[in-house]
């Protein structure tokens, strides 16, 4: 394997570092620490563990590791400022400006929006361009396209292969951890439909970092999904007793509820969830879903509208407004937006779910079985929680929904 940063590549397997292609001649012990710096790129290393990672075992004394520190930053020459000493907390490999271009995008991130997620994926890229061996960078680049795809902002088709393949260099960088563990684990629950092999890198995360909220969400989404709704909710206690006011962990439960029918208990966290965290557009689609399958349908299109303009750019809002307004008679209304959003997908990926969803509240089951097998073929990431979604309850009975839940599942 070869490890870029900056002018510098480093071959693992010869142990041979080039700058800018000349050769830059190394010790093998001195190649392996900086093996083991560039693993943990802009991350503080203890010498502790640069000595069990880099010694490989042997017994080594803490000034041994700082005399090779600084025979490897004599070796960087002018790049020797790259590698940083922090008392009593370690070393690191630190390129200028790649620590920024990283948190860059993990904000756009955190804006969970298309936007958000479409910029954050150009940090990471850029930062990928400067320093192809920085694992975290490929940790965001695929956690942005896994979001693109989980939330039906750009075909999975397209852009579940290319999470596989960041999410493969990230691993093949720096470790399984626990937060790639848990993106994993949602990829297979949404998009292969492998619900024990996502439950087992669930399991093994949470083993690994009890702390990480975002596996509480996706392992009580998975067992809501399978209708393990006991289960569901005894994940969400767990996560709440480490991270009380997680916002995702809100919009699950709303989620779970509104699953396992209990309207009632839905519609309350979801207005304690939104009070909180107004602005998480998961956590407010829910609330509404919770409101319309208990007939508040003018109080639903209400929080529905909230979203559309938290997230104008988001067709799946403008179906679930429309089939608020199919379901209170204004249907004039609710096909306008049929055809908006049938002239929307010409030019861009536009949920065929959704769609679905539109066509059920209108009365179209024809219509709607047509749209959700049009979903199937496209992997939406919805279709993995068919069997307990109340949107679909009319056509249980009908022979091609059935086949299609069959069919769906067994081709993924």
């Amino acid at each position: 394997m070869t490890l870029t940063f900056g002018p510098f590549s480093l071959t693992t397997e010869e142990s041979r570092l080039t700058c800018d292609g000349v050769e830059v001649r190394l010790r093998r012990r001195e190649a392996l620490t900086l093996q083991v710096l560039i693993r943990h790129m802009g991350e503080f290393v203890h010498a502790d563990v640069i000595m069990a990672e880099a010694w490989e075992g042997a017994h080594v004394s803490r000034h041994t590791v700082h005399v090779t520190i600084a025979e490897l930053r004599q070796h960087l020459g002018e790049y020797a400022g790259w590698l940083v000493h922090r008392s009593k907390i370690g070393y690191a490999l630190d390129v200028p400006g790649l620590q920024d271009m990283v948190r860059r995008g993990w904000h756009f991130w955190s804006l969970r929006t298309r936007g958000g997620y479409e910029r954050a994926i150009e940090c990471f890229q850029r930062a990928i361009g400067t320093s192809p061996s920085d694992s975290r960078a490929f940790d965001g680049l695929s956690a942005s396209y896994l979001a693109l795809g989980v939330f039906g902002m750009r075909a999975p088709l397209e852009v579940y292969p290319r999470f596989l393949e960041a999410h493969g260099q990230a691993v093949a960088l720096g470790g399984s951890r626990p937060e790639l563990r848990s993106n994993l684990g949602f990829g297979l629950c949404v998009f292969e439909h492998r619900p024990q092999e996502s439950e087992a890198e669930f399991l093994r995360a949470l083993d690994e970092k009890p702390s990480l909220g975002s596996v509480y969400v996706r392992l009580a989404m998975l067992y809501g999904s399978l209708g393990r709704f006991d289960e569901a909710f005894d994940v969400l206690r767990r996560g709440r007793r480490h991270d009380p006011l997680l916002p995702t962990l809100a919009a699950a439960e709303v989620l779970v509820c509104c699953w396992q029918r209990d309207f009632a208990t839905a519609i309350t966290r979801g207005r304690q969830g939104v009070d909180l965290h107004p602005y998480l557009l998961a956590l407010r689609v829910n609330y509404a879903h919770a409101l319309y399958f208990a007939g508040r349908l003018e109080d639903a299109l209400a929080q529905y509208q909230i979203a559309s303009t938290m997230s104008p750019d988001e067709p799946c809002v403008r179906a679930l407004e429309g089939a608020c307004h199919a379901a209170l008679g204004r249907l004039d209304d609710a096909r306008a937006k049929v055809r908006e959003l049938e002239v929307l997908r010409r030019t861009q990926y536009v949920d065929a779910y959704y769609i679905a969803v539109l066509h059920i509240a209108l009365g179209e089951p024809q219509a709607a079985l047509e749209d959700l097998n049009r979903a199937s073929v496209e992997n939406s990431a919805y279709l993995y929680a068919l069997d307990v979604n109340p949107r679909f309850d009319a056509l249980r009975d009908d022979p091609a929904f059935r086949r299609l839940c069959r069919n769906h599942v067994t081709r993924h």
